[in-house]
């Protein structure tokens, strides 16, 4: 516990300046973020075998493109580049017939790297988006995924009985889940409408800020799934006590990208 409380402070010092200068200092900390997530993402596939260093290095240089071709939109006018999203398919899919070797790349090792580098540089780009539209509204979005899951857990320990999804996480409840979304929901709704924008509909912003709790919830299941898959604990130690960085930012990644939905509502 001690670990993890100075973890947590140190990260806290670090980061907190960070969102308040925003601007490049914000995108190139994410940016780095980004890296060592992608790099959290290939460590747990090596668990079965090895990922071969020209697709190692591609994936660090398309998932560089993708970041910085998103970071620059600041009308959230999302559209897809499909220039770069063809380049992706052609690099990380035709390996497979120039390996030809089952045991160096196979058609599972190329789907994986491919829907790992674009959900990764898609959603990652999401925080320098967000950001650079509004310090209030990242904090906003941060906010749902750390008072759901502190009141989740808190929940879960004192009454929690019945198990959430005891395959993927045996520690989660149905008690803590709800929990932590009900508390969240009245504390979030209350930020926003105090903060951001005061007028729009209680029951509408109500509505956004539980449903974004709880895929928060079910995006930090979808990442213990795959530490599940290749019996690992935490991605990485960056962290001591809390993990790496797909640890900590597998609920808000989720949240960031269920809030691209509501953005145009907002």
């Amino acid at each position: 516990m001690k670990q993890r409380v100075i973890s947590a402070v140190v990260a806290f010092l670090i980061f907190i300046p960070i969102f308040i200068v925003g601007g490049i200092t914000f995108n190139v900390a994410f940016y780095i973020l980004t890296i060592l997530g992608l790099r959290e993402f290939m460590k747990v596939r090596e668990k079965e075998k090895k990922i071969p260093d020209f697709i190692r290095l591609i994936s660090y240089l398309v998932i560089s493109i993708l970041y910085f071709e998103n970071m620059i939109n600041l009308n959230l006018d999302f559209n897809i580049n499909y220039k770069l999203v063809s380049g992706l398919f052609l690099i990380l899919l035709l390996p497979v017939v120039l390996y030809h070797d089952e045991k160096v790349y196979n058609v599972k090792d190329a789907f994986y790297m491919l829907g790992g580098v674009l959900f990764l540089g898609c959603s990652m780009s999401l925080f320098a988006i967000y950001r650079n539209v509004s310090l209030e509204l990242i904090i906003f979005l941060f906010l749902i995924t750390i008072i759901t899951d502190s009141y989740a857990y808190f929940i879960g320990r004192l009454i929690g009985k019945n198990k959430l999804i005891e395959e993927i996480s045996p520690n989660k409840t149905w008690e803590g889940t709800i929990g932590g979304s009900i508390v969240c929901t009245f504390v979030c709704t209350v930020y926003y409408l105090t903060v951001i924008n005061s007028n729009i509909s209680i029951y509408e912003i109500s509505i956004i800020v539980l449903f974004l709790s709880l895929i928060g919830q079910f995006g930090d299941l979808f990442f213990s799934a795959i530490k599940r898959k290749y019996k690992v604990k935490d991605f990485s130690n960056i962290m001591p006590g809390h993990g790496g960085v797909l640890d900590r930012l597998d609920s808000i990644i989720f949240v960031l990208l269920a809030f691209t939905f509501f953005i145009n509502l907002l």
